[in-house]
């Protein structure tokens, strides 16, 4: 696929997915690597943007330079949006109580910890969607059960093995104090996705080194 097909094709998916406005998202392709410039109205358009774009056969990398500009009726008072931001945290089954939330000017930070990867992902995405949002920095830490290397790597190894969509032989897995260094090579983004979630879902993961190329 030619940098112009590539750059199609990616404008034509950003097209398709009714929750993203691409009126103002420029889309470039060089070499498998997509970057979109430009404003969105919204985080959760910013995220959505860059996941329509790894969708897109062929695409290696994904380049996410977009802008959040709220609009005037969006923005609000930083202790009005972080006291949304701490309701929403709180309502959600899956987000512990020692999550805590800090805002400037429509950023959000997030601090405290979680015991697992997915309660961390929680907090972020919950806080991705509050009006007024504009931009979420995840500095929630993971604690939780420190087990030895080798029960990681052989737990993860079976995840692997397990999903139908992985070649786990294409995948490598080192493992030291909590942090999981993943290497090899996958079909397509949906795979690679799989492999690290099955990394952080096994017991005593704080870590994952993503270092999985997407080759077509």
């Amino acid at each position: 696929m030619t940098n112009d097909e590539l750059r199609g094709s990616v404008s034509d998916e950003l097209h398709w997915d009714p929750k993203i406005d691409n009126d103002a998202i420029a889309v470039s392709a060089a070499d498998g690597v997509v970057t979109l410039r430009g404003t969105v109205g919204s985080l959760r358009q910013k995220r959505e943007a860059k996941k329509a774009a790894e969708r897109v056969y062929g695409v290696a990398r994904v380049e996410n330079q977009l802008q959040v500009r709220l609009m005037d009726s969006d923005e609000r008072a930083d202790a009005d949006l972080r006291g949304d931001v701490l309701q929403a945290l709180m309502l959600d089954a899956l987000v512990p109580s020692t999550v805590d939330a800090r805002v400037a000017e429509g950023f959000v930070t997030l601090t405290g910890h979680t015991e697992w990867r997915y309660q961390r992902e929680e907090a972020d995405t919950v806080a991705a969607n509050v009006r007024g949002v504009a931009e979420v920095v995840n500095d929630i830490i993971i604690t939780g059960p420190n087990p030895r290397a080798t029960d990681v790597r052989h737990a993860i190894g079976k995840a692997f093995k397990r999903n139908a969509k992985l070649d786990a032989d294409q995948l490598s897995i080192e493992t030291e104090d909590g942090t999981v260094t993943l290497e090899g090579t996958v079909r397509s983004w949906a795979e690679h996705d799989d492999a690290v979630d099955a990394a952080w879902a096994a017991p005593g993961v704080r870590n994952v080194k993503d270092h999985i190329l997407v080759a077509y």
